[in-house]
C-alpha cells in the first residue's frame, strides 16, 4: 500500500505560526519524514530543464536542500553564505547586498568566486521564494561570472503577482505559498 504523495507530505508537514501581527512558515516536519527526504531531491531537480554541472544553495535551508539535490544529480554544491566577513574582505569572493527592504534587513551574500566556472551550468535551489532578492542577487553573481544559469527550483514560490521576477529567474516550485492557505 502506498503512502500519501509527496505533495501531500508538504502540505500535512507544514505550518503557519505566529499571531495576526506576525506570521511565520513552519516547514521542520519536512526535514523530520524519511520519505520527503527521498522524494524532494528528485522532485526538485526535475522542475528545472537542463544538465547542471552545479547546485548553489543560500543558507541556510538552501544549502541543506541543494546539497540533497546536488547529491542526487551527481554534480557539486556551492553554498551561498550570508553576511560572511571574510568574504567582504577577499578577492576570492564574489558578493551581493540585498536590498534594505529585504527581510534580513540589507544581508550580503557571497561564495567563493573559483567554485562556479565560466563553463558551469548552474541550477538555485532554495526551500521557499518570497520576493526573488536573494536568487536575484545569486544570479547577478552567477551572471558575473559568465556561468550559464538554468533557473531556480523550489519547493514553495510566494511570489505572488511578481511574474517579472519569476521569469527572469527562471522559478519554478513543487507548490505555491496559496496552497499552503
Amino acid at each position: 500500500m502506498r503512502g500519501p504523495d509527496l505533495v501531500t507530505r508538504l502540505r500535512v508537514g507544514f505550518h503557519w505560526r505566529g499571531g495576526p501581527d506576525v506570521a511565520f512558515a513552519d516547514i521542520t516536519e519536512w526535514w523530520r519524514d524519511p520519505a520527503v527526504l527521498r522524494q524532494l531531491p528528485p522532485a526538485v531537480a526535475a522542475l528545472v530543464p537542463g544538465e547542471p554541472t552545479v547546485v548553489l544553495g543560500p543558507a541556510s535551508r538552501g544549502t541543506l536542500l541543494g546539497a540533497l539535490v546536488a547529491a542526487h544529480l551527481g554534480v557539486g554544491l556551492v553554498e551561498v553564505r550570508k553576511n560572511d566577513r571574510v568574504a567582504l574582505h577577499s578577492e576570492f569572493y564574489t558578493h551581493r547586498r540585498l536590498p534594505g527592504d529585504y527581510h534580513e534587513g540589507g544581508a550580503v551574500l557571497s561564495f567563493r568566486r573559483a567554485l562556479v566556472r565560466p563553463a558551469d551550468r548552474v541550477l538555485c535551489v532554495d526551500d521557499w521564494v518570497e520576493s526573488g532578492g536573494q536568487a536575484l542577487a545569486i544570479r547577478s553573481m552567477v551572471d558575473e561570472i559568465g556561468a550559464t544559469w538554468l533557473g531556480m527550483a523550489c519547493v514553495v514560490d510566494d511570489l505572488a503577482e511578481r511574474a517579472e521576477i519569476r521569469s527572469l529567474l527562471g522559478v519554478r516550485s513543487l507548490l505555491t505559498a496559496d496552497d499552503l492557505y
